[in-house]
């Protein structure tokens, strides 16, 4: 198989954390430059015709896009250790916190930072800065909300380390790359402490 991703890019990230926690070995990673609008060509349009990254090119041609849907397959490929759930509860709830962490949390970070800062610029137009500023203010209140999850809990969806932890995790390092956002530097000193023991695990390290 083959991964289409980019360097840096959090959605990419997200995959490769999953590969990683799993353990998956023998995809190869092929180099999307977004800065060079490599997603834009011809090329890649036919992989994938909205131009995102990530796109994972199966055995036999078969392309799928969404990095929630290739994280389904990986799970359904290679189901241990698990990170979608045991059966339909545990799935159904690690599937609401992995969501509200994606729209509320992930999609926020990422409208800011496309509407906000001037190296996205060319990637993002037209930037609209006030509603990256009203998606960072939003973005907070989510982050606020985590933290006091996790001053109940050691993990996003419960008492153990899933997928829900990797959407949350990719999107906090996204934020603190591009918006220098700490959760610690804001109060928020539960999801600074869980942030920390995720950039702890190896998986973290994959990007």
């Amino acid at each position: 198989m083959k991964l289409y991703t980019s360097a840096r890019a959090p959605n990419p990230r997200r995959v490769l954390m999953f590969i990683a926690e799993k353990n998956i070995a023998g995809i190869d990673l092929v180099q999307v430059d977004l800065g060079r609008g490599q997603h834009r060509s011809d090329a890649f349009l036919a992989l994938n015709p909205l131009g995102q990254v990530p796109v994972l090119e199966l055995d036999d041609g078969r392309l799928l896009s969404e990095t929630r849907a290739i994280c389904t397959y990986l799970e359904g490929l290679q189901p241990q250790p698990n990170l979608m759930g045991e059966g339909f509860e545990e799935r159904a709830f690690i599937e609401m916190m992995d969501r509200r962490c994606e729209l509320q949390l992930f999609l926020r970070i990422a409208n800011s930072v496309r509407h906000c800062h001037p190296g996205l610029a060319a990637l993002e137009q037209p930037q609209f800065g006030e509603f990256g500023v009203a998606q960072g203010q939003k973005m907070r209140e989510t982050a606020r909300w985590l933290d006091g999850v996790l001053a109940n809990r050691p993990f996003v969806a419960g008492e153990r380390f899933t997928i829900a932890d990797i959407t949350a995790f990719c999107a906090l390092e996204f934020a603190r790359g591009l918006m220098k956002f700490r959760p610690g530097d804001e109060g928020m000193g539960c999801l600074q402490s869980w942030r920390d023991r995720v950039a702890g695990r190896a998986s973290a390290k994959v990007f």
